[in-house]
């Protein structure tokens, strides 16, 4: 009984410790970080959100032959494995495959995590298309007046994109007191955003930094004077024929979308932004994205890793990768969502779930782009 008021004591205090600490370096953020620990893909549960309206619906059909391919051992026993939600594979524009776990569903919303960066760079191109934003090459201090001093005066609107602005931001998904956990759970995104600082010569070398779509986001809002989520639902989820509203979290009521992640969708509405870009941004006979637009955003930037090595692995906010022989692009969140882009298999497919792991050594990405080509390996 002694051992246990003794632990009691010691939790007390650490508690109160705790909360002194936050509230003294204004650290208010932390108590919300600490409740509910690791992200999660239901957090919009947790967060503010705004709607992103979905219009008249466009019905994706079902192949002839859905739901008859049967997936390898190996790779049902992986998506179990690593907590998948949801795998869904579209070929030639129809579903061929489609499954839930874990009391998911079609309908159920599920957080996007960085997939939301690919969106983000969507809305950019159109953005461009419709004259609002002059180029890529675009000087980010024409829109944001407290970038024109020092290195912030040399930043463009390809260093965002191409995750090459080289911010002072530590992209630290496990310490509390890192600026991107700040930004997740913490309520105040325009702060932040206009107190980056860049701390090396932009453009060179590729850092992975969810700060720049922030930063492209409230270009979006100045430029349009819309909301992120107004302009989304828009330019692409109304043409998209979404079947259900998106949720985009936000910091705090009526403030900024957390454009770097938190989309929340489903499966079938998700991949409708793969079979945007497979068709190289036309949709149901419309061009929603310019093809060149598509182009560019899906072959890699010209950069170098921390390391001084070439990177070919990123181009306008997509992943980039060969695997089975076939180019692939993505997009990709870090619990292991994924919208698959396999255009020499006229394949889209959608991976959701909470958990991404390698396989044998194999990044997620690879490996289960790798099983869907040899699972659904027939001829387009």
């Amino acid at each position: 009984m002694k051992l246990i008021k003794r632990i009691l004591r010691v939790l007390a205090l650490f508690i109160l410790v705790f909360s002194l600490f936050a509230w003294i370096s204004g650290r208010t953020y932390l108590f919300k970080a600490a409740y509910y620990n690791f992200a999660k893909i239901d957090d919009y549960k947790h967060f503010e959100n705004r709607t992103v309206k979905a219009g008249t619906y466009i019905p994706i059909p079902d192949a002839a032959s859905y739901n008859k391919t049967k997936l390898s051992k190996e790779f049902r026993d992986y998506l179990q494995e690593t907590q998948t939600t949801a795998l869904l594979v579209l070929k030639n524009d129809s579903v061929y495959y489609e499954e839930y776990w874990d009391s998911y569903g079609p309908d159920s919303y599920s957080g996007s995590f960085s997939m939301a960066k690919s969106i983000v760079s969507m809305l950019i191109g159109i953005a461009i298309d419709e004259g609002k934003i002059k180029s890529v090459d675009q000087k980010v201090s024409d829109f944001i007046p407290e970038y024109k001093e020092g290195l912030n005066a040399q930043l463009t609107i390809r260093h965002l994109l191409t995750m090459s602005a080289d911010f002072d931001w530590d992209e630290s998904y496990a310490s509390l007191f890192s600026p991107t956990t700040k930004a997740y759970y913490g309520w105040n995104l325009e702060k932040i955003l206009l107190h980056l600082e860049v701390a090396d010569k932009p453009g060179i070398v590729f850092n992975y930094q969810s700060c720049n779509q922030l930063v492209l986001a409230y270009i979006l809002k100045k430029v349009t004077g819309k909301t992120l989520s107004e302009y989304a639902s828009e330019k692409l989820w109304i043409p998209l024929g979404a079947k259900s509203d998106a949720m985009w979290s936000i910091d705090h009521k009526d403030g900024l979308e957390k454009a770097y992640c938190c989309f929340n969708s489903n499966a079938r509405d998700f991949s409708r932004f793969g079979t945007l870009y497979l068709h190289n941004g036309m949709f149901n006979n419309k061009q929603i994205v310019s093809e060149n637009w598509v182009k560019e955003s899906t072959k890699p930037a010209s950069l170098v890793d921390e390391e001084g090595v070439k990177s070919d692995c990123y181009g306008y906010s997509w992943w980039l990768s060969e695997v089975e022989k076939e180019k692939v692009f993505y997009a990709q969140g870090i619990l292991g969502q994924f919208i698959f882009v396999i255009p020499g298999k006229n394949i889209v497919a959608v991976r959701l779930g909470k958990k991404r792991e390698p396989k044998d050594d194999i990044p997620a990405s690879k490996y289960i782009i790798s099983s869907i080509i040899k699972d659904f390996n027939t001829k387009p």
